[in-house]
């Protein structure tokens, strides 16, 4: 009997701004530029873009090139889109 295997998306399972800042910090201390669009991508997703662009009144379709593999956010996105989504941006030393 085969084994059947689901891709794991983690979007599924970031639901709240406590798990969503964890995923956030690990890339922002390791990971490449590349890799933290990626994951802005991912944490998106797990809101939801719909719901997403209501709540930061920035078009969907600008969301999805923001954070596309292409994507190059301003400031002011990822400021709007952390705000919605329960989380700040910190700096510690």
């Amino acid at each position: 009997m085969a084994i059947e295997t689901k891709v794991w998306d983690a979007a599924e399972v970031l639901n709240t701004p406590a798990d969503i800042a964890a995923y956030l910090d690990a890339y922002l201390e390791d990971g490449t530029p590349e890799e933290l669009l990626r994951a802005l991508n991912t944490i998106a997703r797990s809101h939801g873009m719909t719901a997403l662009a209501r709540e930061t009144g920035i078009s969907r379709e600008a969301l999805y090139r923001a954070f596309s593999d292409s994507g190059n956010p301003t400031l002011d996105t990822l400021l709007r889109v952390m705000k919605a989504l329960g989380v700040r941006l910190a700096v510690a030393a």
